[in-house]
């Protein structure tokens, strides 16, 4: 989809970019491009083998031989079959050369260009994907792809096959009759006009298909992930006639496509064969001296000329589909990257966290979300944020991996601000538990051990899991650690997928630990294991810890409350009982007579129990 406010690039521009990813395979595409000449020089010989076998049809019984150029004296009685089959094989022969070798060129060149735009999506900031769906992004990588795909191995098949095939047929018919052929060219600015108009017209709906294709896969992406909700709330008729609606607006703008190239293609035709009408009469009344032979050559090699006209009309279609594609992956390609300006490599951070005066909004945004936020963490301590939905604290957590950047005040880790680090640098330091939990569609083991952390041996991953309280429903799994856990962990419970994700935290074994509501998911027992292990996780590692549930933070050795992008409280959770004021108020919320909050799940009661005897 094109972007907004991005100038409209020129299709010449576009095809000499995407010729420049054949650069590594121009060999290959040499060999392709002297198969094509191969083939179209068979076109005129064709024409031309007629000529002599009318010519020894008039000659006299019993001379048969004739001149033919580059050949000499030939007996046309076994000449012409022969000539016949000799041309036929050299015209496989180039067929061969030009369709499989272009087609490792063009395979090759869809391969590198898919390549470059998933690696370009593992490098766009976090900013790009808030504002593009998920159903667009992979439409483009899967529909869009496809488009180019088209566009470099049949359009460019045809445009050089038949392209070729045009240029040798019209040098045969200028040395066979430059008169006639001159009368015959007139008709290609017609035909040049009639092209160029639909050119426009196929791209410029083009864009309009992809647009529709990323609408039909994102509905059809957001219905799968969460059919779960769909089915509990009953949306299976509403989603039903969401993608309904979706679809036949894809189906009518690929009608509209179809009809364009419909009319185009009998338009063409017509202009052509009437073309040909004329010519046939300027033939009669222009034939001068030449034999049969000559004229039948001529008018063969012309009736020739509409078949490759047609199918080089006829790739406009693919072709513009095609630079519409290109064009919105080269869009992709050319936003810049998660901006990397440090310098900075520790090989291990004590974990001192400082913030300054900390202000932040979002893009687009005028509102800060962070307001003069500044607080310290010194190493091994375990600080918990807690607040309201829509206090900062989730932000606050992304800012210090910086997957935003701030613009105000410093995020200083051992005293060094977080943008002078090096980004693969900082986020070594880092462990981060989100309450979205992320897994694969790989094993238990696997998803414990991602990434950098590949290739761990398989004790520490099984002393992680241990540490996290995954073990015990690990054992129970079909093929222990190495069972397979489905898309995003579908097989797994809420809390079984949340424990293997802390498990993973344990095993980078990074200095910096963030829990953005990472056991928000866990049912009582396991919050209860879960308090267990963050007991030995936090040792000697700096831990920030968001939560709203607060049986979870009760052993911080500092509480923020964070409002409305402010720190309001901060102190231990006794001291801010005391206070009786904003943390008292959520403590209340949480543990009173009547139960618990939406936001949370019911606690356990002897820590309930013990929460309200201190509230009292």
């Amino acid at each position: 989809m094109q972007q907004l406010g991005r100038k409209p690039v020129s299709s010449l521009k576009i095809y000499l970019r995407l010729l420049s990813y054949l650069r590594p395979m121009v060999g290959l595409f040499a060999i392709s491009l002297v198969g094509f000449v191969v083939f179209a020089s068979s076109q005129p010989l064709l024409a031309a083998v007629l000529k002599y076998f009318v010519d020894g049809l008039t000659l006299p019984s019993g001379s048969t031989f004739h001149d033919i150029p580059l050949v000499g004296k030939l007996d046309l009685a076994y000449g012409v079959p022969l000539l016949l089959v000799l041309i036929v094989v050299w015209q496989g022969i180039g067929s061969f050369l030009g369709n499989y070798y272009l087609a490792r060129v063009s395979l090759g060149l869809i391969n590198d260009l898919r390549r470059a735009l998933f690696e370009s999506l593992l490098h766009l900031p976090n900013a790009y994907f808030d504002h593009h769906n998920s159903g667009h992004l992979i439409s483009r990588i899967a529909y869009n792809v496809t488009m180019v795909t088209g566009a470099a191995t049949d359009a460019i098949k045809v445009f050089i096959r038949e392209g070729l095939s045009v240029v040798f047929l019209f040098g045969y018919l200028l040395w066979m009759n430059w008169k006639l052929t001159l009368v015959m060219l007139a008709i290609l600015p017609i035909i040049g006009v009639m092209a160029s108009g639909a050119s426009r017209k196929f791209r410029k709906q083009s864009r309009k298909i992809q647009s529709a294709m990323g609408d039909l896969t994102h509905i059809a992406s957001e219905t799968i992930q969460g059919y779960r909700v769909v089915r509990s709330f009953g949306g299976e008729n509403y989603e039903t006639q969401r993608f309904k609606t979706s679809s036949e607006v894809n189906t009518r703008k690929q009608l509209r496509m179809a009809k364009i190239a419909a009319t185009f293609t009998p338009a063409l035709q017509l202009v052509t064969f009437s073309s040909m009408s004329v010519l046939l009469l300027l033939v009669l009344l222009l034939r001068g001296n030449q034999t049969a032979g000559d004229l039948v050559a001529y008018i063969t090699a012309a009736g020739m000329l509409p078949k490759p006209i047609r199918q080089l009309s006829e790739i406009s279609a693919t072709i513009q589909k095609g630079l519409a594609g290109a064009e919105s992956i080269f869009a992709q390609l050319d936003e810049a990257p998660e901006t990397d300006n440090g310098r900075v490599e520790h090989d291990r951070v004590s974990g001192r966290i400082e913030v300054r005066n900390l202000s932040f909004n979002y893009q687009g945004s005028e509102q800060n979300v962070l307001d003069d936020v500044s607080f310290t963490i010194e190493p091994g301590q375990m600080v918990a944020l807690v607040g309201r939905s829509g206090s900062g604290k989730s932000t606050l957590a992304s800012l210090i991996p910086r997957f935003y950047h701030h613009w105000q005040g410093q995020i200083l880790i051992d005293g060094t601000d977080v943008e002078d680090y090096t980004l693969r640098n900082l986020r070594s330091h880092i462990a981060l538990v989100t309450q979205q939990t992320s897994l694969f569609n790989d094993t238990v083991a696997n998803n414990i051990a991602y990434g950098d952390l590949a290739g761990t041996p398989r004790p520490d991953i099984e002393k992680a899991a241990e540490a996290a309280y995954a073990r015990e429903f690990i054992d129970q799994l079909p093929a222990g650690y190495d069972t397979l856990v489905g898309e995003n962990g579908v097989l797994l419970s809420g809390g079984q997928r949340q424990r293997l994700a802390i498990a993973r935290a344990i095993l980078k074994d990074a200095p910096i630990l963030i829990l953005d509501e990472a056991t928000s998911s866990l049912d009582t027992e396991s919050e209860r294991h879960i308090q267990n292990a963050l007991d030995q996780v936090v040792a000697n590692r700096t831990t920030l810890v968001i939560a709203h549930r607060l049986s979870t933070i009760e052993k911080a050795d500092f509480i923020m409350v964070m409002d409305q992008g402010r720190i309001v409280e901060r102190g231990t959770h006794a001291e801010l009982l005391a206070l009786n004021n904003h943390y008292a108020s959520l403590h209340a919320m949480q543990f009173n007579d009547a139960g618990v909050s939406e936001d949370a799940a019911e606690p356990d009661p002897a820590l309930a129990q013990e929460s309200f005897t201190r509230l009292k």
